[in-house]
């Protein structure tokens, strides 16, 4: 594949903290409502939980022969009780309330750091709930109203690289739309990466005039602004749309790989004419990657 489209340019990645589990249920469809609800809000940036969905598990691949989904959730810190307290509301809200649904720690790691669940989750039967062995783990088995819930004991912290992401220059909506499937569907295929925005249609920038709604636009990014800021646009000629992909991955070869999977399928459409990505000058993360030696 020709990359004559690729900017020589550099994304930043910095550590982070995330647990990965596996959701499983009684379908498919309320699986990826778990999943999906709980991995909902990506926020890592303002402090709070950041969630991706990795992929899905046919029955045979999971400890109660049942679908399931891998997802992580993330926070950009080290603050273990912060991450805990932010992850059991993502848990509660999101996937205990679904029926029939159980949660497993799904680490390849060794780390010997770890979230307890009684305390976050557990409790939520009330003084009622109690442990049991199943499916060669402890399990807390919640009980509710459509009995009942499950949730491993403990939880593995890991280490991971967190902020890829690569921008895909396009000349046509059309283009955002069905190549950002296209790349979302190919990352999806890289095992140890999630895409917590999908397709993110707004860029952001570490500096802000509102301060207390967190990161806003990148305007010098933004092509309806192009013709108002006059020579501060730094919209390329031609483009109408940079929707942004951002990667979080269980290490840093997982996130290159993703990051080629994903340009790699959207250079298939003629509507993408560039590809970039979004850097602070190296003032964000401490990893710096160039996108041309991803691509080598």
């Amino acid at each position: 594949m020709s990359y004559e489209k690729v900017k020589d340019t550099f994304f930043e990645a910095f550590e982070g903290k995330y647990v990965r589990a596996l959701i499983t249920g009684p379908s498919e469809k309320i699986v990826k409502w778990a999943a999906y609800d709980s991995t909902s809000t990506p926020s890592a940036v303002i402090g709070r939980v950041e969630g991706g969905v990795e992929g899905f598990l046919d029955e045979s691949q999971t400890p109660d022969g049942r679908f399931g989904a891998v997802v992580q959730y993330w926070l950009g810190g080290d603050d273990v009780g912060k991450f805990a307290f932010e992850l059991s509301y993502r848990l509660r809200q999101d996937v205990l309330v679904k029926p029939f649904t159980r949660i497993f720690d799904y680490s390849a790691s060794n780390s010997d750091e770890c979230i307890e669940m009684m305390d976050i989750v557990g409790h939520c039967g009330d003084g009622y709930e109690w442990i049991v062995e199943e499916y060669g783990r402890k399990m807390i088995n919640v009980p509710i109203a459509v009995p009942d819930f499950q949730i491993e004991e403990k939880f593995k912290i890991n280490n991971g690289i967190m902020g890829g992401n690569f921008w895909y220059l396009c000349t046509t909506a059309q283009a955002v739309i069905e190549a950002g499937e296209a790349v979302i569907d190919a990352i999806m295929n890289v095992e140890g990466a999630t895409t917590p925005f999908d397709i993110c249609s707004a860029a952001s920038k570490p500096e802000t005039n509102y301060p207390e709604i967190g990161p806003t636009t990148n305007h010098v990014y933004c092509p309806s602004l192009k013709e108002s800021l006059g020579d501060i646009s730094k919209v390329p000629e031609g483009i109408n749309y940079i929707p942004e992909i951002v990667i979080n991955a269980v290490d840093e070869k997982s996130m290159n790989k993703a990051v080629k999977a994903g340009i790699d399928a959207a250079l298939e459409f003629e509507g993408v004419v560039g590809i970039s990505a979004g850097n602070f000058d190296g003032k964000l993360g401490d990893k710096n990657i160039n996108l041309l030696d991803i691509l080598k």
